[in-house]
């Protein structure tokens, strides 16, 4: 989302949540889930940067300065690379029309004031028209709905399935429709404005006093403009995106939006039908069936459009932007709507609260949710040297019932580069990381662009800080622009230590996505290894099997220190794959010359290991 994200949901977030009891999955479900072939691999692309040649960089560069990519960058041989690299879906991130500081006035599109944008570009969470895209995106401003139905049929054709934002909790705002379907009213058309709060408004209100621009942040770093004049006409003021109830919003909160209302009360109260008991055990369609005769808010009603408007042009799913903000009730409603259209539809949440995490999969049929506060997060703290790897076990523990639906990633739009030196530090560091990351699981694998070439986030972008690739300019990426090698795409300008952490991510996406045994089960490894001599405190070890593969996992986080020591794997495990004493080979599936040998005796296996610093194995037993 934008900055300020956690303690939005400490504003806003407490009067949504509900602490609905839920159930375990019933074995059939959890049967179902398993029985999907293959992994996930999702790769996110910042549609703005990902085809921008431009290398100047200047801080709040314009787009003449500074440069930006289009839709038509994305060419076949970009989606053949990307696809190539082991990748499902690939996720186009700030695709919908949103506010920005750019004069687009003779494409009938309004000039918005830069006091409530962030940065020049604009955040892609501030949506201005949902029913047209970015149009800095194209090669043609007035053809740009068109160059993006283009590209999703070029993706298609590449074999990849595409997903682009929804951001149902907050708008830009200046919400313009402009290009709304018939029939379908503007955001606020209908509101009554004299209230703060009615179940059909579209907004919340305080009524009878004018929104006062927030102290702070310096709009486009105090260069002049037109409309920079310390006002910004909303009268009466709304309530501000991540709950803000101020006239005057304070400069961490998302000013540049404005909540949307689901027919919550002011004092958390709902004022919708919610769920019977039992649904969190019900499919798709039998929550389909049930909203059908019920009466909703019209906020519900106008997203589920904008869901089915897309899904109809061929987008195959949504990211949901702080999806925990908006009642599980109204997610029930839209998701199933978009599942009876297209039952195969990728449905990708933000939530960051865990308690609420199987309301929002069972009850509000999302297919997947970011796994940040657990996984990720753990990762990152090895790393940076503040926790043991032992307790990874217990996270997958804790969600054995619902691990299928955590997405697993290591770098997004939000988060600090995983290469840079807030995180990891260098790439090969992150590299034991997104071993485990991909393998730990059944879910899916999610990499953000430059991630696969050591894109360390370095860029002063303007309102952007560095460390994240900006959101909010017009910037180049490095690294990234080095593999795309002025649009031939082909690596020719990486290094060579960028071309090999390119070539373990290509090995390691493409091994995940065909091995049976990443859809199969887990068992950790580490407590009966932990007391060995030589297995050193940053080692972790686990396995995975199906019927056709068992896996051997071993990972070093230390970057200094190379460990040999006889790995255990004991008689629960031996048991349940069935083997007899002997020996057996160990083949690294992630680079083939590495091989050692595994010996079952008395129904125990052992293995003598060697690993270098930052090194993984993937060992199948042959």
């Amino acid at each position: 989302m934008i900055k300020s994200k956690f303690i939005a949901v400490g504003i806003a977030g407490a009067m949504l949540f509900s602490g609905c009891k839920t159930k375990d999955l019933k074995m059939s479900e959890a049967k179902e889930e398993k029985s999907k072939e293959h992994k996930i691999v999702v790769y996110q692309v910042f549609t703005r940067l990902f085809g921008n040649k431009n290398k100047t960089n200047k801080p709040w560069g314009t787009i003449e300065e500074n440069g930006v990519g289009k839709f038509n960058d994305f060419t076949d041989k970009a989606l053949h690379e990307i696809k190539d690299l082991g990748v499902n879906y690939i996720w186009y991130t700030g695709v919908p029309h949103h506010a920005m500081v750019r004069d687009y006035t003779a494409y009938g599109i309004s000039n918005d004031d830069p006091e409530v944008v962030k940065g020049r570009a604009g955040s892609p969470y501030a949506v201005k028209d949902y029913y047209n895209v970015n149009p800095d995106l194209a090669v043609n401003p007035a053809n740009r709905l068109q160059e993006f139905e283009d590209l999703i049929s070029r993706t298609h054709k590449a074999g990849l399935k595409l997903i682009i934002d929804i951001v149902p909790n907050h708008i830009a705002r200046k919400y313009e429709g402009k290009n709304n379907p018939e029939g379908v009213k503007d955001f606020g058309a209908d509101d009554d404005v004299t209230v703060e709060y009615k179940r059909d408004n579209n907004f919340y209100y305080i009524p009878q006093q004018h929104f006062e621009i927030p102290d702070g942040d310096v709009p486009l770093n105090g260069e002049k403009n037109p409309l920079i004049d310390g006002k910004f006409d909303e009268n009466p003021a709304k309530w501000t995106g991540n709950g803000s109830r101020k006239v005057k919003p304070d400069q961490n909160d998302w000013y540049e939006t404005v909540k949307v209302n689901y027919g919550v009360r002011p004092d958390g109260s709902k004022d919708f039908p919610e769920l019977p008991a039992g649904f969190d055990q019900k499919s798709y369609k039998e929550h389909f069936d049930f909203w059908q005769d019920k009466d909703v808010p019209d906020s519900w009603k106008k997203f589920k459009s904008i869901a089915l408007y897309w899904t109809a042009k061929g987008v195959d799913g949504f990211r949901y932007d702080m999806a925990e903000m908006v009642p599980y009730e109204f997610w029930s409603y839209m998701n199933s709507a978009i599942k009876m259209k297209n039952p195969d539809a990728f449905l990708l949440a933000e939530v960051y609260n865990p308690n609420e995490y199987r309301n929002y999969i069972r009850l509000g049929k999302m297919d997947y949710l970011y796994d940040k506060v657990e996984t990720y997060d753990k990762l990152k703290d090895i790393i940076r040297g503040k926790s043991s790897p032992d307790g990874l076990s217990d996270i997958q523990k804790g969600m054995a019932d619902i691990e299928h639906h955590m997405l697993h990633f290591l770098d997004n739009h939000d988060e600090q580069r995983l290469a840079s030196p807030e995180f990891a530090g260098t790439p090969e560091r992150g590299k034991p990381l997104m071993v485990v990351s991909t393998t730990l699981s059944t879910s899916p694998t999610m990499v953000y662009f430059g991630q696969e070439v050591g894109e360390a986030g370095n860029e002063n972008a303007g309102f952007g800080t560095r460390s994240r690739t900006s959101i909010f300019d017009y910037i180049g990426v490095p690294n990234h622009q080095r593999w795309m090698n002025e649009g031939k795409f082909d690596g020719g300008q990486l290094s060579d230590s960028e071309k090999q952490l390119r070539d373990f991510y290509k090995r390691l996406l493409n091994f995940s996505i065909k091995s049976p045994a990443l859809m199969g089960s887990f068992q950790e490894i580490q407590s009966v290894n932990r007391q060995n001599n030589g297995y050193d405190e940053l080692i972790y070890s686990y396995v995975r099997w199906s019927e056709k593969q068992k896996l051997i996992v071993i990972a070093n986080f230390s970057s200094e220190k190379t460990s040999e020591f006889e790995l255990k794997v004991p008689a629960d495990v031996i048991s349940k794959w069935n083997l007899k004493d002997g020996n057996y080979v160990l083949l690294d599936q992630l680079y083939l010359e590495n091989k050692t040998y595994f010996t079952v005796k008395n129904r125990e296996g052992t293995a003598r290991v060697k690993i270098k610093p930052s090194e993984s194995f993937i060992f199948e037993v042959n």
